[in-house]
């Protein structure tokens, strides 16, 4: 089942690549036979499949490359091929007619290869120390980036510049005429020829990145003027941006001056929409300039290689505030010893780390709540529709390989085959976005369940809601889209994408969330309630399947604690081989659930306690445990995640004091020489006269 999706498009990639070996081979053989006719069609057709196959499916291509047949590689064959077919066709003279397209077709190559020197070095002026996004850099005088495919795009300029060529030729072959070839080469010659001069224009002082000093120099000045207090530290690779991005609607909310620094270029457009100033630092040399800023207080949401590199700058103290809480190892990381504070959400926490004995001392965790959690509905009761609505929120398989992170390898299709079973339940999927990121057996359970949602949805039929729901939700979509994305030209380059990104309206943030909302009322809408769902999008978000959800099925991880803001049912899968006093033992955020088996044969009874709360066991527990996982409803989260980062800027503060106050007592002040010997004078007279006078 799980290939049969992917199997149309790889039998259509493997017969692209059999037809251009196959043209190739077509070729040289009616080059050499001659068959003139045959020789046009495979010298077309066999540079219009590859211009084709560059612009619609690269990926493809790209797998040339790794076995040094590129774009390059293949057009320069395939011209060799044509003048070889041409010495073979009769009525063509090699000497007078043929050695000038050879030498026209060499300067062609030639020029080709400046561009492409061209392109390396206006990508390299091109290049800024720093990357920031909501911050006015107009005295940067930052500009548009060239064409991408003159910049960029070596194998499309090659191949789209070679057609005048490889029409010229294949004309001179059909007419044993020299002068179509001349043609062909000649626009060509004038097509790169231009395109490499237009493109060096970039290289001009009005169009390069100033220096990496003067750079600096401004965002020095910029940071002096901003005057942050606090600062999201962030790096990690392309799918783990959710982990900062969770913590976005926080720090926008913070009483301080908040910053957002990064260490990765991509990760700059990885970041979603946010007011929040954001700086990033590829190099650790223009990072520390962040030493001499008015920053005091750092939070980490994540562990990384690079941030061992800015724990060194003494003048921050720096918080571990992870991207979720779990009973997992990963949620008590001995890593988090390196911080200064480690903060967490609630008492649950602080006894993790007391058991794990991972070297975090009890004084440095602070209890600060989940402050994102606010959007989170209560619950409020037994569901009152036709359905029963079951959010099936796995996560993935983690670095380690153990069997028990992720349900859906051993338990997954069992839990949806008996949810499906019941015709009451209408069933939300939601996977961790890095399922089967590491364990292909994961990736293709994944599908599995994927097919039996759409193969049971496909059973289903009833009243759908009217043309004006989907046309609402396009509409919202468009709206929320504009909010949340900047438009680039697919030929913007890092500084063009700075240039647009600058200092935002400042009322951007509180229309998005009323954007939001407005879309996720409109996405349910425009579904029937019977309707199983599949979602893979980042919207809706997991918060928004919450507070549709009557339960939810998930593992152990921090989906369960965020869920139990909500105080509704769930159930916790155990894959992990344990029994179930041992796994409750071991997870305490599983104590207020139900504990479903592989075989998920609880389900039936699960939804039956969701369905009558009387036969509910756990809702005093789950009340409970949302304490101890979350901390106290009062005082706010919010407010507790203020007065933490206040008290850690004051610690920081005192720090700098010490560290002045002891510099100041080392380098004692300069003094004159009349003082110096005034002091000689007044321990021994005689000695500072004898002194004074030599």
């Amino acid at each position: 089942m799980p290939s049969a999706g992917l199997a149309p498009r790889r039998i259509v990639q493997l017969f692209a690549l059999l037809s251009m070996f196959a043209l190739f081979t077509a070729q040289i053989v009616s080059a050499l036979v001659p068959s003139i006719p045959v020789f046009i069609a495979a010298s077309a057709a066999g540079l219009a499949l590859d211009v084709f196959l560059q612009y619609r499916d690269p990926g493809l291509l790209s797998l040339l490359g790794k076995v040094r047949f590129d774009a390059t590689v293949r057009q320069l064959l395939r011209d060799m091929i044509i003048l070889v077919g041409l010495l073979r066709i009769e009525g063509i003279n090699p000497t007078r007619e043929q050695a000038p397209l050879m030498v026209g077709l060499c300067v062609f190559y030639a020029l080709h290869f400046a561009c492409q020197a061209t392109a390396v070095m206006v990508r390299r002026v091109r290049t800024l120390p720093v990357v920031t996004r909501n911050i006015d850099a107009s005295e940067l005088h930052l500009t548009a980036a060239p064409p991408r495919m003159l910049a960029r795009r070596p194998g499309h300029r090659l191949l789209t510049f070679s057609v005048p060529t490889t029409v010229g030729l294949v004309v001179t072959a059909a007419t044993k005429d020299a002068y179509w070839g001349a043609i062909g080469l000649g626009i060509a010659l004038v097509l790169i020829g231009g395109g490499t001069v237009h493109l060096a224009t970039w290289l001009l002082p009005r169009k390069r990145a100033k220096s990496e000093q003067k750079v600096m120099e401004w965002l020095d000045k910029w940071l002096a003027d901003y005057r942050p207090t606090v600062a999201m530290y962030f790096s990690g690779g392309t799918t783990s941006a959710y982990q900062a991005n969770m913590w976005l609607s926080t720090v926008s909310a913070l009483d301080a001056k908040p910053l957002i620094v990064l260490r990765e270029r991509f990760m700059v457009q990885k970041i979603e929409a946010t007011d929040v100033p954001v700086i990033c630092f590829p190099k650790v040399s223009t990072m520390f300039s962040l030493e001499n800023s008015t920053l005091k207080t750092m939070l980490h949401p994540a562990n990384a290689a690079k941030t061992s590199q800015v724990l060194r700058i003494p003048t921050i103290k720096h918080a571990f505030i992870n991207h979720g809480e779990s009973d997992k190892l990963s949620s008590c990381n001995p890593y988090a010893k390196a911080y200064d504070e480690v903060w967490v959400a609630g008492p649950a926490a602080r006894e993790r780390y007391a058991q794990a004995e991972v070297g975090v001392e009890d004084k440095d965790i602070v209890e600060v709540g989940r402050p994102q959690l606010a959007p989170i509905r209560p619950y409020s009761g037994a569901p009152t529709g036709a359905y029963t609505t079951v959010l099936y929120a796995p996560t993935w398989e983690g670095w380690d390989g153990n069997p028990g992170n992720t349900s859906v390898v051993l338990a997954g299709e069992n839990i949806v085959r008996r949810l499906l079973a019941d015709d009451g339940v209408r069933l939300l999927y939601k996977p961790h976005p890095m399922t089967g990121s590491v364990e292909p057996r994961a990736g293709a359970a994944n599908e599995r369940v994927k097919a039996m949602i759409r193969e049971a949805g496909a059973l289903r039929s009833g009243p759908r809601p009217d043309a004006g729901a989907a046309a609402e939700l396009a509409r919202r979509t468009a709206e929320l889209d504009r909010l949340t994305s900047t438009d680039f030209r697919t030929s913007a380059d890092e500084m063009e994408r700075m240039l647009l990104q600058g200092a935002p309206r400042g009322d951007r943030e509180a229309a998005i969330t009323e954007a939001t909302l407005a879309w996720e009322k409109a996405y349910w809408a425009s579904f029937p309630e019977w309707e199983h769902q599949i979602i893979t999008e980042a919207r809706p978000g997991i918060f928004a399947c919450f507070n549709q959800a009557d339960l939810l099925i998930s593992d152990v991880s921090s989906v369960v604690s965020d869920w139990l803001s909500s105080e509704k049912p769930y159930a916790v899968a155990n894959t992990s081989g344990m029994s179930e006093a041992a796994f409750r033992t071991g997870f305490p955020t599983v104590s207020a659930g139900v504990v479903l088996a592989p075989g998920a044969e609880g389900v039936p009874a699960l939804l039956e306690s969701v369905r009558r709360p009387e036969k509910d066991q756990f809702t005093a527990a789950r009340a409970a445990l949302k304490e101890h996982l979350l901390g106290p409803a009062d005082p706010p989260s919010m407010v507790r995640f203020n007065a933490a980062i206040d008290d850690l800027c004051a610690k920081a503060d005192e720090r700098r004091g010490r560290m002045e106050s002891r510099l100041a007592a080392e380098i004692p002040s300069p003094r004159s020489a009349k003082e110096d010997a005034a002091e000689e004078a007044a321990q021994d007279p005689n000695e500072a006269e004898d002194s004074v006078n030599a």
